[in-house]
């Protein structure tokens, strides 16, 4: 719960801030992918690839070198400011709050890039106290940089104190845009044992209860590490009107285990993940984008059933008031990337 009173939860931390947004807008996010600006041969790449992805991340904390750290802020700076990348959105994740960087890397990024970057992710948040410092300084950087459009906050869940406190995060601020899961920090405070960033892992199974015969083999099941913490963070997104994602998943030769994990997320609520290379673009493309097929079945549920109430029989399936309101989030969603890419509207029938 917000400590702030409602009638100011709405109101600008800052004279001459920007008003913060009533909603989140939905746009399609279905890969985050990062790039190291300190890399010229990546920062060299970075206006091709925009136009193959949604959302395009100048990352300046992990993979970035301690020595490198003002040639990342430097690089992703000159790149916001050179290139108009139109519907692509261009974010950065900043360093943490307790690094000697962020204030710099925050200060420096507002005032030099107008209004190119929409949203600023932080990560490590393992409260709402760290939203309500952001949120502050990011609106006296708005004002004092004459900024109009408020930049939006998307924080990294990192930490078992970060979990525990997912829902607090979530209400902290009406700039709250999304969260992503931090499997690799976060497998760390917990003290997980797993070195694998994200994905399951062989021994974290079920197996059969013994037949009649003790030598007989009894079948396993590989379960999923992460189902518990996707699924509190996606009750804790949608509580509040703000977007989840699945972050990285490490091991880029495996597509397959990618895949999977990525639809795991889809299947549970994400809207998308983060790709950390040009081969998981498509991966996550193709996974955060419903199936037509699926899409063909929820039009045709939504047209049998008229004004949305009653329950019809389709192919000896009952659908109800309940089923339509399943069918329409697909549709939505569907009807929003078909809008973007003409080769799923034509594929979709939209």
């Amino acid at each position: 719960m917000s400590l702030r009173p409602a009638n100011h939860f709405y109101a600008p931390m800052a004279l001459g801030a920007p008003e913060p947004p009533r909603a989140i807008p939905f746009r399609p996010s279905r890969m985050i992918h990062f790039f190291d600006p300190s890399n010229a041969k990546m920062a060299a790449k970075a206006p091709s690839i925009a136009a193959k992805v949604d959302v395009l991340l100048g990352n300046l904390e992990d993979a970035v070198a301690a020595d490198k750290k003002l040639d990342a802020r430097r690089g992703f700076i000159e790149i916001a400011t050179a290139h108009d990348f139109g519907e692509t959105q261009l974010w950065t994740r900043v360093n943490s709050l307790d690094s000697p960087w962020f204030l710099d890397d925050v200060t420096e990024i507002l005032a030099e890039t107008g209004g190119a970057v929409d949203v600023i992710m932080v990560p490590k948040v393992e409260g709402p106290w760290d939203i309500h410092y952001v949120d502050r300084l990011l609106a006296q950087l708005e004002a004092k940089n004459g900024r109009t459009k408020p930049v939006l906050v998307h924080a990294i869940l990192e930490t078992a104190l970060g979990v525990a406190n997912v829902e607090a995060i979530c209400g902290a601020s009406p700039r709250m845009q999304g969260l992503s899961l931090g499997p690799a920090d976060l497998a760390a405070s917990r003290r997980m044992k797993t070195t694998r960033v994200g994905g399951g892992h062989p021994g974290y199974l079920v197996r059969a209860d013994p037949g009649e015969s003790e030598a007989a083999p009894r079948p396993t099941a590989q379960q999923d590490l992460w189902h518990y913490t996707v699924a509190r963070m996606v009750d804790a997104c949608a509580a509040h009107g703000i977007l989840p994602y699945y972050g990285p998943f490490g091991d880029i030769r495996d597509t397959v285990a990618t895949e999977d994990q990525f639809r795991n997320a889809f299947l549970l609520g994400c809207v998308g993940a983060w790709s950390l290379h040009p081969v998981q673009i498509g991966i996550a493309k193709k996974v955060f984008s419903p199936p037509v097929d699926e899409v063909k079945w929820a039009l045709r549920v939504i047209e049998a059933m008229g004004d949305g109430t009653g329950a019809v029989m389709i192919d000896g399936k009952m659908q109800d008031d309940a089923t339509v309101k399943q069918c329409k989030v697909v549709v939505d969603l569907a009807t929003l990337l078909a809008e973007r890419d003409p080769e799923l509207a034509e594929a979709y029938g939209l």
